[in-house]
């Protein structure tokens, strides 16, 4: 927990968002708890609704907005008691069921974040304070260790964060549904009560509320003591508290024994070395009580492991706003992120000195609020960034669009998809899921920066290029030979004449026989081989067009007729150049897709009686039997 120190919670002081406030809310099965953050860790505004007086979310939601005043909040972020996959969201201890989206539209919501309630707690964990957690028996934290985390609560609620390089991932889980395990006679006869109601008895069934409420009854029986009426978990609770009652004092222990074995099986699970953590609404309520009771003992008692979960921390989490404070660090993080993965975006924030003082403020609004900026009519843009609609219209300009449609739709195009943009060093000691999650997410992260930074105007040229050709001849050395040879089948099977050289002396060979209206497509990761460059030039000084496939200010790119831009940077010297390769291939995709959709087939070429060279390794049989 030695990163908690950076996350602490900012002062009063804060500027406050832009786009005003976000709604935070914690959602139980009984109660919701909601609060708006105004400004980077101020939450205020909290109120406490029974979900009992609502027929749904969205009157619950709609009802503690109508309590409060100001500007209405247009991000919110809801922990909720319950497993969220997808966009149907049903809660387990509540009869509730609704669409994520669908109450997004229905709340006027641009941002909509839910959460299963524990991720959310577990994402506070590393901005808790000393102050917000109560440290119980002993043990040592590792430092950027797994954490675990469990919370008795109306449920069971179970998770973990794991740490990945500068972040924290949460551990989705439904741990607390595992099937309980007594570890004495008593607890054996409070399963087999239970066993008498329910067909499983999970650890949920036992350590929670409700369970208090069973154990109660079971060690009623138990005991021969009668009780005229059963008790609640909150009367059982204040009974063990004041010590009026022996038989909720023997209910609290019990419970607070098998909490300690729980405890200790999800750090033995998880290897959480970086302490376990205790949430929910009970245990922190007990206050002394439960540092006196069996937990930390039961919590040890782990056989040939005691030694290795002894040296375990276990807290209990006090910190009043904790689950705020974790849908606080997801939402922002959700905001951030949604912002810094378009690159017109990070254009507008580069050059934002630049602009004007009215255009300043119009930019800003853009970085706070981009799907606004999308989709609002130009007056609401203005009116919200405080200047005149022509200053909307002179700021799309400026950056170089003709107006605000073309803007928006540049700008939507990098708003759509839901992978962040990132990039992660692949490491030796890697394992195979590990090393296959960063190969991918790589890969998907580069096509979707190719797809943001395409040159609309270059692609219609070279299409242009290309469709007119009478012959197509494809340059690829290296790692990029298997890309023009792809070229030659891809556009071969459009009838059109298309050749793949490797080899450097046969391009420059090809190159001076070429005419007027034959293209070249030369395709190189650098752009700076010497040999291609050369047959470039015999290629422009024949009369042909050269379309280049290749990295923004390289040689290559300065001496092609077209410049389609492809810039990754790969380590060549350990790896070959995979992911280059991909985004080349899917270049020539987007080309031949584009020739093939303007009618290629059917356009009047100027063929002439020139035989058609062998391709090395193939030659112009095989061509056709691959293009059949």
């Amino acid at each position: 927990m030695d990163k908690e120190a950076r996350a602490d919670a900012k002062p009063e002081s804060a500027q406050e968002f832009a786009d005003g406030p976000r709604l935070l809310a914690d959602i139980g099965a009984t109660n919701a708890r909601f609060a708006l953050e105004r400004a980077p860790g101020r939450i205020e505004a909290v109120e406490l609704l029974d979900c009992g007086d609502y027929a749904g979310i969205v009157p619950l939601v709609q009802s503690y907005l109508r309590q409060v005043s100001g500007p209405p909040p247009r991000h919110a972020a809801l922990a909720i008691a319950t497993p969220v996959d997808g966009d149907l969201v049903k809660m387990t201890n509540r009869a509730w069921e609704f669409s994520i989206e669908e109450t997004r539209r229905a709340l006027g919501l641009d941002t909509l974040l839910v959460v299963n309630g524990f991720t959310a707690l577990a994402m506070s964990l590393p901005r808790l304070s000393e102050r917000d957690r109560v440290q119980v028996g002993g043990g040592e934290p590792r430092r950027d260790d797994v954490i675990g985390l469990i919370g008795p609560g109306t449920g069971l609620g179970v998770s973990g964060l794991i740490p990945a390089e500068d972040r924290w991932v949460t551990l989705g889980s439904e741990g607390g549904h595992t099937s309980f395990a007594p570890a004495d006679e008593r607890e054996m006869c409070i399963l087999q009560f239970a066993w008498r109601e329910l067909s499983h008895v999970s650890a949920e069934r036992l350590v929670s509320g409700p369970g208090l409420e069973l154990m109660y009854r079971a060690l009623a029986e138990r005991n021969a003591v009668s009780v005229t009426k059963p008790l609640a978990a909150a009367q059982i609770v204040s009974h063990a508290l004041t010590g009026d009652d022996a038989l909720c004092s023997e209910v609290v222990e019990c419970f607070c024994g098998m909490l300690g074995t729980v405890a200790s099986d999800v750090a033995v699970t998880l290897g959480a070395l970086g302490g376990i953590y205790i949430g929910g609404g009970i245990v922190p309520r007990l206050g002394a009580l439960f540092a006196r009771s069996s937990f930390r003992q039961r919590f040890e008692s782990k056989g040939r492991l005691a030694d290795y979960v002894a040296r375990i921390p276990t807290y209990v989490v006090t910190a009043p706003q904790a689950t705020f404070q974790g849908v606080s660090a997801i939402l922002g993080h959700q905001l951030q992120s949604g912002r810094s993965e378009n690159p017109l975006l990070e254009k507008v924030r580069a050059v934002l000195p630049n602009f004007s003082k009215a255009e300043q403020r119009v930019a800003q609004f853009l970085l706070d609020q981009p799907r606004s900026f999308v989709s609002d009519p130009v007056a609401d843009i203005a009116q919200h960034a405080d200047v005149s609609q022509p200053t909307v219209i002179r700021f799309c300009r400026t950056l170089g669009f003709n107006g605000l449609a073309e803007f928006r739709l540049k700008l939507a195009s990098g708003l759509t998809g839901t992978i962040p943009v990132r990039h992660s060093q692949v490491r030796a000691g890697d394992s195979a899921p590990d090393l296959s999650a960063k190969v991918l997410d790589n890969t998907v992260s580069a096509i979707l920066r190719l797809r943001d930074e395409l040159d609309p105007a270059a692609v219609d040229r070279a299409i242009g290029l290309l469709q007119g050709a009478s012959r197509i001849e494809f340059y690829g050395a290296g790692n990029s030979s298997v890309v023009a040879l792809d070229g030659q089948y891809k556009f071969f099977r459009l009838r059109i004449p298309a050749v793949a050289y490797a080899d450097p002396r046969l391009e420059a060979m090809a190159a001076e026989l070429l005419r007027p209206g034959d293209v070249v497509v030369a395709v190189s990761s650098s752009g700076r081989l010497p040999e291609l460059l050369h047959a470039v030039d015999l290629a422009l000084a024949a009369g042909a067009a050269v379309i280049a496939i290749t990295a923004s200010h390289s040689p290559l790119a300065k001496k092609a007729t077209v410049h389609l831009a492809v810039d990754h940077s790969e380590d060549i010297s350990t790896h070959l150049s995979m992911i280059s390769r991909i985004l080349h291939l899917l270049m020539l995709d987007v080309l031949a897709v584009g020739v093939a959709v303007r009618g290629a087939q059917s356009h009047d070429r100027k063929t002439d009686a020139r035989t058609l060279p062998p391709s090395d390794p193939g030659d112009l049989g095989s061509l056709i039997s691959h293009a059949s």
